[in-house]
């Protein structure tokens, strides 16, 4: 807080004429703030500067904060830098960990009155193992297999959605309008696991909204590229099925019991003995 002449003076003893005004003269040298801006015992300004002086200060005051509050860093007209930061975060598009094909819809036979099928290839395109769980809007009439699963990096699955096709109402052009649609969401998972959806429940703020899919019928009266294309990957996924339904084969030597080894010589040895005791008891 600047001192006055008059308490300076006082607080120097109150001298003569000569050594009052030697005082005054010392105390009109700068000195230094805290703040490191040098500051003079000068007169105050006057009333025009002062006026101006404040307007500089209040506009200081909006765009950096209060002086000396000691709050966080702010940014343009009283904004956070953090908000800023968080905002452009919101607006980049989130990273995708899944490669759909097709990618944007999912295809169905136009096929009233009767189940129809879909297919979707998924392809895990991250370098950790990631979980995809699918959601629809029309759950009593969809259901997918297999509703979600866990992928390594690199693995590819061909998922099959299944659908009950309605009868249009009033002359609906089903082909051209459907209102249901499907979800994809994707979880980053630490290694291979089973599967459970419970894990996007409890990692709600974690997963990724990769997709949504819009239903598009295709005409089986007029064949395209598209429902060849359909055809082949549902083809895939049954052959796929398959595969996964078979026991895995066992190569070598069958091993029984505690390190007995049967091998197929000792097997026809042992059906041909067999066979030789019952037609010795059929000729006696």
């Amino acid at each position: 807080m600047a001192i006055s002449g008059e308490d300076r003076y006082a607080a120097a003893g109150g001298g003569g004429d000569s050594g009052g005004g030697k005082l005054w003269n010392l105390c009109r040298m700068p000195f230094w703030q805290p703040g490191g801006a040098p500051a003079t015992a000068s007169a105050p300004p006057p009333p025009s500067s002062s006026s101006s002086s404040a307007g500089i200060h209040h506009h200081s005051a909006g765009r950096y904060g209060h002086e000396g509050g000691g709050g966080g860093a702010v940014a343009g007209d009283g904004a956070p830098a953090g908000s800023i930061s968080s905002v452009a975060k919101s607006l980049l598009p989130a990273r995708r960990r899944l490669r759909l094909d097709p990618p944007n819809k999912l295809y169905f036979p136009y096929q009233p009155g009767q189940q129809v099928r879909s297919a979707i290839r998924i392809k895990n395109t991250s370098k950790s193992h990631v979980a995809f769980k699918f959601q629809t809007t029309a759950p009593k009439s969809c259901f997918m297999r297999p509703p979600g699963a866990i992928l390594a990096p690199g693995e590819t699955i061909i998922a099959t959605v299944f659908k009950f096709v309605e009868h249009p109402e009033n002359n609906e052009n089903v082909l051209q309008k459907c209102k249901v649609k499907f979800k994809i969401l994707s979880l980053k998972v630490k290694g291979p696991m089973d599967y459970a959806p419970e894990m996007f429940d409890e990692q709600r703020d974690q997963a990724v909204v990769e997709k949504i899919l819009r239903v598009v019928f295709l005409n089986v009266e007029n064949p395209g590229p598209q429902l060849e294309k359909l055809n082949n990957q549902l083809a895939e996924a049954e052959a796929a099925l398959e595969a996964r339904k078979k026991p895995p084969e066992e190569n070598g030597p069958k091993i029984v019991g505690e390190g007995l080894v049967i091998d197929e010589w000792k097997e026809r040895r042992e059906r041909y003995l067999a066979q030789q005791q019952v037609e010795v008891v059929d000729s006696v």
